[in-house]
């Protein structure tokens, strides 16, 4: 009977975990298997993340891309990241006006603990290729505004700041 036992392979016992075969195909056409695609880092400043508007043609969310903006602008002015990160995403003489200001310390910290906090920002489009933008920014016990203009520049349409301006 133990020899019967032993021949069967259904029978023992398996001690090795049991292992799910690779899938190599990629499900809904991405790599996220809730089946959303991925997004490219620069999705939004080239001009591929267009939201349909109901009046027709194809913009942008002026709204989103000033608030990721400022955010980022605000950390360069604070010292938390180095101005050279946004040196692709600004014009010659807007990186000119970023550079002055951090150097002046247009928004100094009161002290280590002290966090910038953003308001919400308010933007405005003059025209389809430009945002206007500007955002409260609390420093402890001080208050900043900064001001700031992005342009739609260059054949493939990417989103560059112009000027810059912070009181």
């Amino acid at each position: 009977m133990t020899a019967q036992l032993n021949s069967d392979p259904s029978a023992r016992p398996s001690t090795r975990p049991t292992a799910r075969p690779h899938r190599r195909g990629r499900a809904s056409g991405g790599c996220d298997p809730a089946g959303r695609r991925p997004r490219h880092p620069r999705a939004v400043c080239d001009g591929t993340a267009r939201v349909t508007g109901a009046t027709g043609p194809a913009r942008h969310d002026a709204g989103a891309l000033a608030a990721r903006f400022a955010h980022q602008l605000v950390e360069v002015l604070t010292g938390a990241r180095p101005s050279g990160q946004l040196m692709r995403h600004t014009s010659l003489d807007g990186y000119g006006q970023l550079a002055s200001l951090v150097r002046a310390g247009a928004l100094r910290r009161g002290g280590p603990a002290d966090r910038p906090r953003l308001g919400p920002v308010h933007d405005r489009s003059p025209s389809p290729d430009a945002v206007e933008a500007c955002v409260r920014v609390d420093l402890g016990r001080r208050h900043h505004m900064v001001a700031f203009r992005l342009e739609q520049r260059g054949p493939a349409g990417q989103w560059q700041c112009t000027a810059v301006e912070a009181r």
